[in-house]
């Protein structure tokens, strides 16, 4: 028999000081217009009246947003001119999680986030903003469990890691700095702002110094500016972003948390968890660092949905791995994937700079030239020797691994009883070669996970050994 409806209850009251200011800084571009138009009329009402509207809108969000839990459903029911309810179905949800950023932490609240496996954009994402941090936990075990009666248990969480310090030294190893200088500088450009500061006295003076200074002394200083700037950048974001992180667990569910000003905390369903990655960039790995993502049922396998470890000592990923998995997965011994294989990187690597050979002696370019392209053979020797070690892979009847990459390495390992299909695809090159990619279908992470270049004669045979029932298709065996 199914639990009994729930009756419909709002979000905390609190939310009515964090709508209006959420509404005024969603809408800024509304208020500008606003004034500018009071300016040109002569009428400042415009802006005031732009102001109490956008207020009043906030108020009214909170008076028309409820939500209910019964044994089927979450529903949440808002809408200030258009009513609307979105439901999900209880047996669909994977995780919950929370984000408080700085004014909901002040008032004690957080936006509860419903995951589902699916995709959400816009209204489609489930969430509640925001509900009481006392009432978090009760919730979240609520929308964990079968029934919506049962009473929320607080388990003893055992933490699996814990944030350190040490870790921001693998910060600037990222480009996430560079990347963050260029998305503010393409937001300056599209402002107009450029046009503006060109004739100001700053700028002048800039261009005047670096005249002075000389070209090659203006380039040195600002290519340096700009690689300070960028290491300032990354290391700051990976400590407001991960600082103070715990990754614990408890009975059935996975608890992360991490954030210094706004706050986030993921539950996972531990029944979903179909494994592990540990991706490891090239920088990072060389001063020992790996960053770990879940492959789990219900949660993308890109970006910071999959996070569970930022980049951190490769020791601390492959202990949390173990514990997530089993020993010997996260660093057991690889097979390789024979000579045809480590051929295939080394023609691949080289044949560019062998046709920037061929190509600078047709020209006959100076000397100089040629030291940049022995520089990139180097490189590109480099790579290959790299790429080559790192590829392999190891398959039983509970786990299958495959590791690949060298600029961005990653060591998949799935739950084989979570794999549902099987496909072994062949460019002509690799027919040539004798080689194929093996890839792993799951309804977790990526959705597919690949085995590159394992021996074509073999690449049924390394699927049936994750999953018997391969061996019994008459297609296979045929």
């Amino acid at each position: 028999m199914s639990a009994p409806v729930e009756q419909w209850r709002r979000l905390s009251p609190r939310m009515l000081l964090v709508h209006p200011i959420h509404e005024v800084l969603r809408q800024l571009p509304l208020l500008i217009g606003s004034a500018v138009l009071g300016t040109a009329t002569g009428n400042p009402l415009w802006s005031a009246a732009a102001l109490g509207l956008l207020v009043a809108f906030g108020v009214a969000r909170w008076f028309t947003t409820s939500y209910r839990i019964d044994g089927e459903q979450i529903q949440r029911r808002e809408g200030v001119l258009a009513r609307r309810v979105l439901s999900v179905p209880r047996n669909r949800i994977r995780s919950v999680s929370t984000d408080a950023r700085l004014l909901h932490r002040l008032l004690g609240l957080t936006v509860v986030k419903v995951g589902t496996g699916q995709e959400g954009r816009g209204d489609a994402d489930f969430a509640l903003d925001a509900v009481r941090v006392e009432e978090v936990a009760g919730l979240r075990a609520v929308l964990l469990t079968e029934s919506p009666d049962v009473e929320p248990q607080a388990p003893q969480a055992r933490v699996l890691a814990r944030w350190e310090l040490s870790w921001l030294r693998y910060s600037p190893l990222s480009f996430t700095g560079l990347a963050m200088i260029a998305a503010a500088v393409a937001v300056v450009y599209q402002t107009g702002v450029v046009a503006t500061l060109e004739d100001s006295p700053l700028v002048r003076e800039g261009l005047d110094a670096a005249e002075r200074a000389g070209a090659v002394v203006a380039v040195v200083g600002l290519v340096g500016f700009v690689l300070v700037a960028s290491l300032v950048l990354s290391v700051l974001r990976s400590l407001v972003t991960f600082g103070n992180l715990v990754l614990s667990r408890s009975e059935g569910v996975l608890n992360l948390e991490h954030g210094l000003l706004r706050l986030r905390q993921h539950t996972y369903d531990t029944r979903r968890l179909r494994g592990g990655t540990l991706r490891e960039p090239l920088l990072v790995r060389a001063f020992g660092g790996a960053r770990l993502d879940a492959v789990m049922t219900g949660v993308g396998g890109a970006g910071e949905a999959s996070l569970l470890l930022p980049p951190c000592p490769r020791a601390t990923a492959e202990a949390v791995l173990t514990e997530l998995t089993a020993p010997g997965v996260a660093d057991g011994p690889l097979r390789g994937h024979g000579a045809a294989a480590t051929r295939r990187r080394w023609t691949r690597a080289l044949l560019v700079p062998a046709v920037a050979a061929v190509a600078l002696v047709v020209a006959g370019t100076p000397a100089w030239t040629w030291l940049v392209w022995s520089a990139v053979t180097v490189a590109a020797a480099f790579l290959a020797f790299d790429r080559s070690r790192a590829l392999g892979h190891s398959v039983d009847g509970r786990w299958l691994i495959a590791r690949s990459g060298s600029v961005e390495r990653r060591r998949d390992c799935i739950a084989a009883a979570g794999v549902i299909g099987w496909t072994v695809r062949q460019t002509p090159f690799q027919r040539r070669a004798g080689v194929a990619t093996l890839v792993a279908a799951t309804a977790a992470g990526i959705k597919g996970y690949r085995v590159i270049d394992v021996p074509a004669d073999q690449a049924w045979a390394v699927a049936a050994a994750a999953s018997p029932w391969v061996a019994d298709s008459e297609w296979v065996t045929a």
